[in-house]
Formats: C-alpha cells, sequence, structure tokens
C-alpha cells in the first residue's frame, strides 16, 4: 500500500468504529478480513496510528474546538499526524495525494487546520487536566474521588498501550527456562514483579513462531489477571469453580497451579467462550481436571443450584465496566457497549449471592474485577458481607505483601504497570 492509502484506510476505519455498535478491535477485524490484499506491515501500520488516534481521544477534540475545525475522522487524522507523529503540513498534503486508493487532496481549510497545528504537541497549558488525562466525563467524578491527588497521573499511565505480559505454565517449566527458551526464539523478558508465574517482553514479540507459546508452556496474561488466580490459593487436589471463566485465562492459570491435580468447573453465559477456552486448555495439558458448564444451558443452571458448599475455591471475575482496561480497549473510554451501571450493579450483586452458595466451609471465594469504580468494588464487597456474615475478609496483602495494598487488591497502571483491577478474597467460617 502507498502512504495515502494507509492514511485513507485509518479515516475509514474512524468512520467506521465511530457507528459501529461492537468494540473497535472487532469492526478492525471485520475490515480486515473484507480486504485480504492489504499486507502484514501495512496492516499493523493502520491499525497502530488507528489505535494512537483513537488513545488522543479528548486532546485531539480540545484542539480542533481551539482552531475552530470541524470534528470528522479527516481532521482527527490530520490534527494527529501534526501534533501526535510531528509532520509538517507540507508533508501531509503530500499524504493526502487523491490518488486511486489514497486520501483525496486536502481542502482549503484542512491545509490551514495543519499549519495552525504546526510546531505544536497534542498536549497544551490551557488543556483541562481531565482532557490531558484523557478522562470521559461520565466516569471524571468518580475517578476523581477514587484517586484523589493522582487522578491526572493514574489516568495518564493508562494512555499509552499496555505492556505484553505472558504467564507461564509453571506445571511444565520454571519462569527461568521460559524466559531462555523465549530468548532463543527473539524474544526478551523479565519477570513481574508481582506475579511469580509472569514473564513481560521488553521488546515487540512475535509469540507466535515461539516454541514456549506453539507448545502451551505460556499465555498472554496481563500480570494484574495472574494475581487474581494467585489469590485463589489453588492447591493440588481441591475442587475450584471459575464462575465467570470467559475464554479461560484464570482458569488455565488456576489449572497450573493445581499441577493438573482436581477438579475445575469453568461456566460462563457465553458459550462461545467457553469454546474457544477448551482449545487453550488442550494445548496448556489441562483439559483432564476442567469441565466446562455454559449457563445458557438451564441443564447446567440446574447442577449448579445443587452444588450448595461443594467447592474449595470458587471465583467470581464479574462483569463490570472494564474501566480498568482502558490501555487495551481505548475506545471503551468513550463508547459503551454493555449494560449500563447500574444493570452491571445488580448482575454483580445476583452473581456474588448465587456463587458464594457453592463454597464450602472454610473454603475461599473471591470477587474480582477489572474496574476502577469503587461502586463495582469495595461497596459490591461491603453489601454482600451484610448479607452474608459467615464470610470474613483475608487481608490480601498476608497473601501478597509486596503489594501493599491492605484488605483488599487494588492495582493499577501508575502504582503496578498493570491493569487496573479489584479483589477480594474472603473464607467461608467452618
Amino acid at each position: 500500500m502507498t502512504p495515502a492509502a494507509r492514511i485513507q484506510s485509518v479515516i475509514d476505519l474512524l468512520q467506521k468504529t465511530g457507528a459501529s455498535r461492537i468494540p473497535m478491535d472487532g469492526t478492525v477485524g471485520d475490515y480486515m478480513r473484507g480486504r485480504r490484499f492489504i499486507g502484514g506491515k501495512d496492516r499493523a501500520a493502520i491499525v497502530e496510528r488507528l489505535y494512537a488516534i483513537t488513545r488522543a481521544h479528548a486532546r485531539l477534540g480540545w484542539w480542533l474546538a481551539q482552531k475552530g475545525a470541524g470534528d470528522t475522522p479527516r481532521t482527527r487524522t490530520i490534527a494527529w499526524l501534526t501534533l501526535g507523529e510531528g509532520l509538517k503540513a507540507d508533508t501531509i498534503a503530500n499524504l493526502f495525494d487523491g490518488s486511486r486508493y489514497g486520501a483525496p487532496a486536502l481542502s482549503e481549510a484542512e491545509e490551514s487546520l495543519a499549519r495552525m497545528l504546526e510546531n505544536h504537541t497534542i498536549d497544551h497549558p490551557d488543556m483541562p487536566d481531565s482532557n490531558r488525562a484523557e478522562c470521559p466525563p461520565q466516569w471524571e467524578s468518580r475517578l476523581r474521588a477514587r484517586f484523589g491527588v493522582d487522578f491526572e497521573k493514574e489516568m495518564a499511565a493508562m494512555i499509552p498501550p499496555a505492556t505484553l505480559d505472558l504467564r507461564v505454565n509453571v506445571r511444565r517449566l520454571s519462569r527461568e527456562d521460559a524466559a531462555a527458551s523465549l530468548k532463543k526464539d527473539g524474544v526478551k523478558t523479565v519477570p513481574t514483579p508481582y506475579s511469580p508465574w509472569g514473564l513481560r517482553a521488553e521488546n515487540k514479540a512475535f509469540l507466535s513462531k515461539t516454541k514456549a507459546f506453539t507448545k502451551g508452556l505460556i499465555e498472554i496474561q496481563d500480570e494484574g489477571s495472574q494475581l487474581i488466580a494467585f489469590l485463589c490459593g489453588a492447591q493440588p487436589g481441591i475442587q475450584v469453580l471459575d464462575y465467570c471463566a470467559g475464554a479461560g485465562g484464570k482458569t488455565l492459570a488456576i489449572a497450573a497451579a493445581m499441577n493438573n491435580k482436581g477438579r475445575i468447573i469453568a461456566c460462563d453465559i457465553d458459550a462461545g467462550r467457553l469454546t474457544k477456552g477448551r482449545v487453550r486448555f488442550k494445548r496448556a495439558g489441562v483439559n483432564d481436571i476442567i469441565e466446562t458448564r455454559p449457563l445458557s444451558d438451564e441443564k447446567n443452571r440446574k447442577w449448579l443450584r445443587r452444588q450448595k458448599g461443594t467447592f474449595d475455591v470458587t471465583l467470581v471475575d464479574a462483569p463490570c465496566s472494564g474501566t480498568g482496561t482502558w490501555r487495551r480497549n481505548p475506545d471503551l473510554r468513550w463508547r459503551a457497549f454493555g449494560p449500563s451501571l447500574e444493570e452491571l450493579l445488580t448482575t454483580q450483586a445476583e452473581i456474588m449471592d448465587k456463587a458464594a452458595k457453592t463454597v464450602k466451609p472454610g473454603g475461599r471465594f473471591v470477587y474480582a474485577t477489572c474496574s476502577l469504580l469503587t461502586e463495582e468494588n469495595e461497596d459490591q464487597v461491603t453489601a454482600f458481607r451484610e448479607k452474608n456474615q459467615d464470610f470474613d475478609i483475608i487481608d490480601v496483602s498476608s497473601l501478597i505483601p509486596s503489594l501493599g495494598s491492605g484488605p483488599f487488591m487494588r492495582l493499577s497502571s501508575a502504582r503496578h504497570g498493570t491493569d487496573g483491577f479489584f479483589a477480594a478474597v474472603l473464607q467461608k467460617k467452618a
């Protein structure tokens, strides 16, 4: 593709994602599948620029308003090329060359915009801190209350892309041996600071070409997600219920900690995600102890109601607002694709009440979200304990002392270098 054609693809995708009812990664996937002629390097360049523009959504909007320009996919792209990539107006005019597949030539107003933005950077002293921090208005008051004086620092830490974290299948090899194997295949890593199972890639990694990935020796998993599985305290021979298993990332981590001995039931309302999980379970060599039960099936819901006091550990990684995942999903800052917060709070409370019944006396109940909002986290745990006084809170700092986070795990990108996660560990009285 020509540089002009890449620019036009970015503009097309900005238009499509703005009108789409699904998250951006799905829209991009659909777009690329319909254009097999776009090569790998071109795809990577297009997607990288698209995500960069999305990560600068509020700041680009501020600049366009300051310059009196219309806010369109084209003007956002022009603004990003000047403010984010430092291109001069003449260079941008050459990129918009009007070629067959390229972006049409700049209008007089667009060329004027590019010249007005020359020699500026994406941030500006007059810009409100909420714009600099890329904080959506609907969450601002809650997040200011959550982070206090660290609000801007915490929000700014969620603007760059997430690190590439890997979880080692410690049942099959050590973290050190996994790092050595990856290094042979050109992937440099360092140990994650908190998870004993994790490695963090230092460079761009093409994992599909590594022995460690193809053999199921590693999985891509944010360190925070690994820590939720670690808090389950799974041991060989126990019974575990992963109530909201999704595609099975935490299920895999728990199975490895159990050394493939015991029993894990992976449930989810989405049968398709569980099906994808089964492929991962087999590749990791832990499918023998994992049973999947889609809760979209009435017989599985009936089965679940009969499991009172059955499990040593029950994990609820609850559906939530996803405010902790903005590094990976920058479009989620600005567009909601699922239930409202009020609906989510009701669902979370219902799931907690149902799942808690499956915990045996002396067993562990772990509630987790990828949310930064107090309503979905601490408030839910408080409300749950008011109704279920036979559960005591286990101080997370006693399980992972290096976190120093008090009774709950509250991870953030600025403090811990992870996605934003919350976890509470409760124990049912014997």
